[in-house]
């Protein structure tokens, strides 16, 4: 159903974004102030080292649209996230970066096809088409990544997609309903379903600031998103086992049948070796990928907060 005069809260994560939050706030006031709809603005400070936090207290001063969030340290993209869900009362509610990677000129946009009752969308995303600027091994394993999610996964993540989009209110309480510690915003924004419609745009540089995404945070974000929506890596080290146990046994056959025929005594050493060696790798890969599973698995059954706040503004 169509709203008039909606309301729109912007979530935006920061984690060291002492730099970026000034120019990102002047870029984005004038676009929030032309929108169709009483707007606001939900920092979230990650537990940053720098003054990231002193400057939210300065633009929440400076403007009474502009609230937010501290954590009591650092807990990840993903809980400030959620903190953010979770403290956005509005109809409409978006993410967005704060290095102005995610374009605010496309809020209008956004907010006016998921506000169009005759299409029925429930979220408006964003995704990249290129990946201009980042290292060549980083966008070749970020391509894998979605290739083989998207084989094993029932759940579809769209390649390139980002975390900036607009949702309904009945999208942001569907995925508040999924109370999981381990989170993947990415998997549970298409778990979630609702017609969703996509604006693609060329990569965007930062405008101040680094990146904290390393390529180890990235592949370990990679794992958690398998484990998250995919059982198929369990499968694997069940077929790598049979496959295992097959080669062994038409080894000893082959062994068996040698020494019955050509009576030739078994030299065994390197063979042994390269046997014992596959089936230990083998073994330890299997107690790999169930620990992952089990780690996973202990972190939900712990039942613990994904982030405290040490200090807010909602007012």
């Amino acid at each position: 159903m169509k709203i008039e005069n909606p309301t729109l809260c912007i979530i935006v994560p920061c984690y060291k974004e002492e730099e970026a939050l000034p120019i990102f706030y002047d870029t984005i006031k004038p676009v929030l102030d032309s929108l169709p709809a009483r707007c606001s603005l939900l920092l979230v400070d990650d537990g940053s080292s720098d003054n990231t936090l002193g400057v939210m207290r300065q633009l929440a001063q400076r403007d009474s649209t502009v609230k937010y969030l501290s954590f009591s340290r650092n807990f990840g993209k993903e809980a400030a996230m959620l903190a953010g869900l979770q403290n956005a009362d509005a109809d409409y509610v978006a993410i967005m970066d704060a290095d102005l990677q995610d374009p605010p000129d496309f809020l209008p946009v956004m907010l006016r096809v998921v506000n169009d009752d005759a299409r029925n969308y429930g979220c408006v995303g964003t995704r990249r088409t290129t990946r201009q600027g980042e290292p060549p091994i980083r966008s070749f394993f970020a391509r894998m990544f979605y290739k083989i999610i998207n084989k094993i996964s029932k759940t579809e993540i769209v390649d390139g997609a980002r975390d900036y989009r607009i949702m309904s209110r009945r999208m942001v309480d569907a995925i508040l309903s999924m109370g999981e510690y381990n989170r993947f915003s990415k998997g549970i924004f298409g778990w979630v379903g609702f017609n969703t419609y996509w604006l693609e745009y060329v990569n965007r540089e930062r405008v101040a600031g680094e990146t904290k995404w390393s390529f180890h945070k990235l592949f370990l974000y990679s794992i958690d998103g398998i484990t998250a929506f995919s059982t198929a890596p369990l499968a694997i080290s069940s077929y790598l086992g049979l496959l295992c146990c097959g080669v062994s046994m038409i080894y000893l056959l082959f062994v068996f049948i040698k020494s019955l025929i050509y009576g030739d005594p078994v030299a065994g050493y390197p063979s042994m070796m390269c046997v014992i060696l596959f089936l230990g790798g083998a073994l330890l890969l299997g107690i790999g990928i169930l620990g992952q599973y089990l780690a996973k698995t202990y972190l939900e059954v712990k039942g613990r907060p994904a982030y405290i706040l040490q200090e807010k503004k909602l007012d």
